[in-house]
């Protein structure tokens, strides 16, 4: 019987732009290796599409985010998944309190530094977005 897949979870503020990316990403990279799922800290976008943008350029560079559906992150999530992957270093910090004594799982999405967040910048900002995310994945899929 081979093992269960790894549990990914991403998460950004509000689960619109970088963590559901980062998801896919994670999810085309890992294979059947890993199982991913995003969240935000804020309900802002729960039930909502992710950035019409970011759906945009991540089809681009050949990932799909078309049926994602924003969900806010909560201890269960925090329990299922094997490492949590914050995309900055704020986002770490408030899940720290939901970590119930998990907190060992909570890394940086690039273990040192923030993917910053394209949210009400130019389309660019977007496409940077999808390469630091790229540029990061394997470091995740080692942990």
């Amino acid at each position: 019987m081979s093992p269960r897949p790894r549990r990914l979870l991403t998460v950004c503020k509000g689960n619109h732009c970088r963590a559901p990316l980062a998801a896919a990403v994670l999810a085309k990279r890992g294979g059947t290796s890993v199982e991913t799922r995003s969240v935000g800290l804020r309900d802002w976008h729960v039930g909502k599409p992710a950035h019409p943008v970011m759906v945009q350029i991540a089809q681009e560079h050949g990932y799909d985010l078309a049926s994602h559906r924003g969900a806010q992150v909560d201890p269960e999530l925090i329990a299922w998944a094997d490492v949590v992957l914050a995309m900055d270093a704020a986002v770490l910090e408030a899940l720290r309190p939901l970590a119930g004594g998990d907190e060992e799982k909570l890394q940086l999405f690039l273990g040192d530094q923030d993917v910053p967040d394209p949210w009400g910048q130019p389309d660019d900002a977007f496409a940077r977005c999808v390469a630091i995310v790229e540029a990061g994945a394997q470091r995740c899929l080692q942990l």
